[in-house]
């Protein structure tokens, strides 16, 4: 379940970075009560984007900005709850991770969802019902 985190260069050091994502990692998997699940924990991956100054806009403008976006398959944060907990989690996240760097108001998330069997892992298309047996079967 890929995360993508997206902020200007010297808004967080390497370290501040990957321990903001491994807290990103802990939200999806405290909102989809998963934490502990070692199926899902594995599968929880992504990247950290470091841009220049200059390179992140909003208005059309260069600001200090972020950006969370998340990949998952069609079944999972399948409530408007869940997706709004995640969400407000993340932006929480980041917002504390860059120490006034960034503006609340500038950080963005959103969710994609890819379709049934369109969510494959270690050359394996998983269909929704096989997916949801896998995360079931490594349950902690």
């Amino acid at each position: 379940m890929p995360i993508t985190l997206t902020i200007p260069e010297g808004v967080m050091t390497s370290s501040e970075e990957k321990e903001t994502f491994a807290a990103l990692t802990d939200a999806l998997l405290e909102v989809s009560d998963l934490s502990g699940n070692t199926f899902m924990t594995a599968n929880i991956v992504g990247s950290i984007h470091t841009l220049p100054h200059g390179r992140v806009l909003a208005g059309g403008k260069p600001v200090n900005a972020a950006f969370v976006e998340l990949k998952l398959p069609e079944v999972a944060l399948a409530t408007l709850e869940e997706k709004r907990a995640f969400i407000e989690k993340a932006t929480d996240i980041v917002e504390k991770a860059a120490a006034g760097k960034i503006k609340r108001e500038h950080i963005w998330s959103n969710i994609l969802y890819a379709p049934e069997g369109a969510w494959g892992i270690a050359g394996r298309g998983y269909v929704n019902a096989d997916l949801g047996a896998a995360i079931m079967n490594s349950a902690a």
